[in-house]
């Protein structure tokens, strides 16, 4: 198993691709903290993984609030003694053009995506620093890189993102802490699945492989991060996208 006797806190892990990754790393011997501020969809997820006999536990936890955060980490070393894993993917959207966004959503939008991350990765870096290491993946998005249409704040968040990605690659490889970034391309989520079908075949069209990413698709580019396989990648942004600015 590549996670065996690893612990992993995965943020946003209730639902989609945070939902896929803490299956996949439980299924490679991982302890998985499924961090989530969705309450009855964590507790409903963690039942439904405990039946196939995963190790997977949820814990509530607002990114954005330091303190939820602060205590996320407390519990999770009081249970398993250390973090090996912490992967950023918890993120919000609200989406509206520039003339027309609400600036309280661009605010919480930024307050969740890019504040978030850096709560979650000031409170776990210093007990990585201690124990000689660790890997800590964020979640980025083709927005970041690209732009997308009506979509300031969310593409604002994830161009940021990398940004500090590459800062604490800078910062934190001398501490054994290997930092990278998944940017995901248009992804098959349950929130995309609400979209008209006419919508999604266009997101599909524009893609190299023709299709939508799964939520699998990205969480195997997070195991690959977490794994002993990627110890020599450092301060990398993985596109996950099926080709989409080929």
């Amino acid at each position: 198993m590549r996670l065996a006797g690893k612990v992993a806190i995965i943020t946003g892990g209730a639902n989609g691709i945070g939902l896929a990754a803490c299956e996949r790393f439980a299924e490679e011997g991982a302890s998985v903290i499924m961090a989530d501020f969705d309450e009855q969809a964590g507790k409903e997820q963690e039942a439904l993984l405990k039946e196939k006999g995963h190790g997977v536990t949820f814990a509530q936890v607002n990114v954005a609030d330091r303190e939820s955060v602060a205590s996320l980490v407390e519990k999770t070393l009081e249970q398993y003694g250390k973090i090996d894993v912490l992967i950023n993917n918890a993120g919000i959207t609200k989406d509206a053009t520039l003339l027309k966004m609400d600036p309280a959503d661009f605010q919480r939008v930024l307050d969740v995506n890019l504040t978030g991350v850096f709560n979650c990765t000031q409170a776990v870096a210093p007990h990585m620093i201690e124990a000689g290491g660790g890997k800590i993946i964020n979640t980025s998005s083709v927005s970041g890189v690209y732009g997308n249409f009506g979509q300031t704040n969310y593409a604002a968040t994830k161009a940021a993102v990398v940004g500090m990605t590459k800062t604490w690659a800078k910062e934190l490889g001398r501490k054994g802490i290997n930092v990278n970034a998944v940017a995901p391309g248009f992804t098959a989520t349950a929130m995309v699945a609400k979209m008209p079908e006419n919508i999604i075949k266009q997101m599909a069209s524009v893609v190299s492989l023709q299709r939508l990413g799964k939520p699998e698709d990205i969480a195997n580019a997070y195991l690959f991060l977490a794994s002993s396989e990627s110890d020599y990648v450092h301060g990398h942004v993985l596109h996950v996208d099926g080709g989409i600015m080929m």
